[in-house]
């Protein structure tokens, strides 16, 4: 596991990213002229000026004046806490509940309120084109824990009700005889997806995939790797699944974290987009 992710976290506060921006928090954004440059985890099926060109749409079919925002990919959380630290990017896109977990660790950052869009993005797995079975196991395992409540209990205890204490790492089921699939996992998106000092996978991402493993009666092996290597995982076998990938909630193209010869599973979790900067 590479541990530097966690470590970096827990000692500063690190941030993740998805794309562009949202509301809440204690701070208000006023930039709406100028270039604003945002850090964000490498999106998987879209350039960094695809993005940029992306986000100009969105804001003028909603009418939407806002500054022109530069992007820059970062490959983790480490890098990504350098980039706003050493004033390479004035913004880190996330979302709330990252951002919730990150600022009850360490308040030197905030999120920046009152900014014109309101985006959102649902969470799937991602699998190979040539693996339609198992990610139809994997969306009736997601239906069912939908429809029993698990689910619903899974966000509450992993996500929601997380503060300033560490979810606990969660054991992943043996089944003998059972088949194995290699999920890649990042820690790029705590509580969401964690890996903690010990260099465990914990909380939600374990949750989750310990209770898919019982339903589709398959062995899980977690593989850590960086953010923007989850294509490249899936692509060459060494990944049958890679936990997250994002699906926008609004006019954003539906592709831009599919990569080439990938599917996506049915959504098992939603949340908004914020931008975190730095305290004064």
């Amino acid at each position: 596991m590479k541990l530097k992710k966690i470590f970096g976290i827990m000692a500063t506060g690190i941030i993740a990213g998805s794309m562009f921006t949202g509301c809440g928090g204690d701070t208000t954004s006023n930039k709406t002229d100028g270039e604003t440059k945002i850090g964000l985890i490498t999106t998987l099926n879209a350039s960094e000026q695809k993005l940029e060109e992306i986000l100009k749409m969105v804001a003028e079919k909603s009418s939407v004046k806002m500054a022109v925002h530069k992007m820059t990919y970062y490959k983790n959380l480490s890098s990504m806490q350098m980039g706003i630290e050493s004033g390479s990017v004035d913004e880190i896109s996330t979302y709330q509940s990252v951002a919730d977990y990150l600022i009850a660790r360490n308040p030197k950052f905030k999120v920046i309120t009152d900014h014109p869009l309101t985006l959102s993005d649902s969470f799937c797995f991602a699998l190979r084109k040539d693996e339609p079975k198992l990610k139809a196991e994997i969306d009736r395992a997601v239906a069912s824990m939908k429809k029993d409540g698990t689910l619903d209990k899974l966000v509450k205890t992993y996500i929601t009700d997380v503060k300033a204490d560490e979810p606990p790492a969660v054991e992943l089921p043996h089944i003998d005889g059972a088949d194995t699939i290699k999920v890649a996992v990042t820690g790029d998106l705590p509580p969401l997806d964690l890996i903690l000092a010990d260099g465990k996978p914990a909380g939600f991402n374990t949750a989750i995939l310990a209770e898919i493993s019982t339903r589709i009666n398959k062995n899980i092996e977690l593989l850590d790797i960086d953010g923007d290597a989850r294509a490249a995982a899936l692509s060459s076998g060494r990944a049958d699944v890679i936990f997250w990938a994002i699906l926008p909630v609004d006019d954003r193209p539906k592709d831009i974290d599919t990569p080439e010869g990938s599917i996506l599973s049915e959504p098992y979790f939603t949340d908004k987009v914020v931008h975190l900067e730095l305290t004064k």
